[in-house]
């Protein structure tokens, strides 16, 4: 009768025949990988474990297998269907099943498309795995991982968006620039803003298509002039990678004066907020400027340590804040004014998207600051944070050390100067992108 097919029953073998489809179904659900015979058909058991059935070595036209998912557990433990040798669907690759109650037949063609599914029910994932591709920055490979550096300002271009077989989604890491170290009598600059998501947090990476996607690179925040009229320090520059902006550091903060300051020393806001300069008196402030300026979650980096006020010039600038810490707070003179060092700068904080760890985003060390006129040895500027923070300077009887600049592409902020000298410029940022190739 047209539309019905009949079954031989052999229950002592366990194999249930279907003449019309040529498949001899095995009632005995499979547990472990196994490899398929010609002509059967299985039902497939993956609720402990993962499964892979492996197609025949040996293959003619008009060969034919069957699987179908026994438990419902496609889903969360996939069964993978093995070449063997073969081509499926004309792709020299295994298939992977993960979706639940999914039934295929497969039979074998030729030689260039070997393997083809004629019969798939409720089966919507059978295409073949697509990879990311894509060009741009400095490409290396770590593993089945391509990354891409970016050092100055550039396009990332997504040549194929893959698909979820594959990979279709990227891990990135920005860095923006640090801030500019105060001058005369600075803060340290504030770390770069520094926004990452590898490793991969459970949502996943960032989705992508085929397109050009421009990327920025921030420039290190420079420093202001030494006179009451000149400008302050400036903040860095963001860096942006698709939606993602991270915000430049804060600059430090650099209350010029003759004596202990004409002028407010407040940090700049940023990524991470630069140091405060020295002060003494109504109205000069030396605050640390605030990091994670504009908010994000989880926070692009940390507040700059305010600068100490003190009856005279034996205050320390303030450190700037870094991706990983706080800057530290300028200490206060004492007794005796030489034995405070200058802040130092927050730490930056580790990644290792590239294949090895570094860190990335420090804030500056504040100055060190005392008028020269005693015996004494020179004073030490607060160091910068790990992660590229220049170093603060000092200033005192046996000479003077100049303050030290961000390192290039960490997002360091840059250190504070001691007296009529500038800051630092803050270290520019970086882009790092990374995804699966293979």
């Amino acid at each position: 009768m047209t539309g019905i097919i009949s079954q031989n029953l052999n229950r002592s073998s366990g194999l249930v025949k279907e003449s019309a489809g040529g498949i001899s179904w095995d009632t005995t659900a499979k547990t472990s990988n196994f490899t398929a015979e010609v002509g059967k058909g299985y039902f497939i058991n993956t609720t402990s474990a993962a499964i892979t059935a492996t197609l025949p070595a040996s293959a003619e036209i008009g060969d034919i297998v069957a699987f179908k998912d026994y438990t419902g557990t496609f889903n969360s433990n996939n069964l993978t269907i093995g070449r063997n040798g073969h081509n499926i669907q004309g792709l020299a690759i295994n298939s992977v099943i993960s979706t639940i109650r999914a039934s295929v037949v497969l039979v074998y063609v030729d030689s260039t498309k070997g393997w083809v599914y004629t019969v798939e029910s409720n089966v919507s994932d059978l295409e073949a795995a697509v990879f990311v591709a894509a060009t741009g920055g400095t490409i290396t490979t770590s593993g089945d991982f391509k990354i891409h550096t970016f050092t100055s300002s550039g396009t990332f271009e997504v040549t194929s968006a893959g698909n979820s077989k594959g990979s279709n989604s990227v891990d990135y890491l920005v860095v923006a620039a640090g801030g500019g170290g105060g001058a005369n009598s600075g803060g340290g600059g504030g770390g770069g803003g520094f926004r990452t998501n590898f490793p991969q947090p459970a949502t996943g990476g960032l989705p992508v298509s085929a397109q050009e996607y421009p990327i920025t690179i921030g420039a290190g925040g420079v420093d202001g002039g030494n006179n009451p009229g000149d400008p302050i320090a400036t903040n860095g520059g963001n860096s942006i990678f698709s939606s993602i902006t991270s915000a430049g550091g804060g600059y430090g903060g650099s209350p010029v004066h003759t004596f202990c300051g004409t002028r407010n020393g407040d940090g700049g806001s940023g990524g991470s907020g630069g140091g405060g300069g020295t002060g003494s008196g109504s109205p000069i402030s030396n605050d640390g400027g605030a990091g994670n300026t504009p908010p994000v979650s989880p926070p692009q980096g940390n507040n700059g340590g305010a600068g100490s006020s003190g009856p005279n010039c034996g205050s320390t600038g303030g450190g700037g804040g870094g991706a990983g810490a706080v800057g530290d707070t300028g200490q206060t003179p004492g007794s005796d004014p030489f034995t405070n060092m200058g802040a130092c700068g927050g730490a930056g904080t580790a990644n290792s998207i590239n294949g090895s760890s570094v860190t990335y985003a420090g804030g500056g060390g504040g100055t060190r600051q005392y008028t020269p006129g005693s015996g004494r040895n020179v004073p030490v500027g607060g160091s910068g944070g790990a992660g590229g923070g220049g170093n603060g300077g000092s200033q005192g009887a046996q000479g003077s050390v100049a303050s030290a600049a961000g390192g290039a592409n960490t997002g360091g902020g840059g250190g504070g100067a001691h007296n009529n000298t500038a800051g630092g410029n803050g270290g520019s940022g970086v882009v790092i992108v990374r995804y699966k190739f293979q």
